[in-house]
């Protein structure tokens, strides 16, 4: 191993013993394994929402019978912005509409185990987010049309 390599590992190593002081063991493994990851061509709803910090984050649901089959996510965000988002498709998939609608910063901030408080706003941008994609499941459920204009 060169002497670059071995600093590289030490640095990470050092970097992912910080972040176990103020991050809870779900969060970093969902920030380093999100889990669902990536939009569906053929959701049945999509939503975008960029947060006053500048991070972007996108879910798309597919909806069978009222209940959320499948929910998955993108975002160009932080690692505390890639875990709520990766959560959140967890907390909702397999559950009612209803179930999805309920879910705030808090019920999030709940499920991550808490964030530091330079990270909770990325709690409130995912739930944001995962509003936004519900309104427009429920739009494009109204009006099929829309659908063909989503961007």
């Amino acid at each position: 191993m060169s002497d670059l390599d071995k600093f590289a590992e030490d640095l990470q190593s050092q970097i992912m013993k910080d972040l176990e002081k103020t991050h809870s063991k779900k969060v970093i493994e969902h920030w380093k394994n999100p889990k669902n990851w990536g939009i569906m061509n053929d959701a049945d709803g999509y939503g975008k929402v960029t947060g006053p910090c500048r991070d972007t984050v996108e879910f798309s649901i597919k909806v069978d019978n009222g209940v959320i089959s499948k929910c998955t996510f993108d975002t160009d965000g932080c690692g505390a912005t890639i875990a709520c988002a990766s959560i959140i498709t967890e907390m909702v998939t397999n559950k009612p509409i209803s179930y999805a609608k309920s879910i705030t910063q808090t019920s999030v901030l709940d499920a991550c185990g808490g964030l530091p408080e330079d990270n909770i706003h990325c709690a409130i941008l995912a739930a944001n987010t995962l509003h936004a994609t519900i309104e427009n499941y429920e739009e494009t459920k109204s009006h099929p049309w829309k659908k063909l204009y989503r961007k």
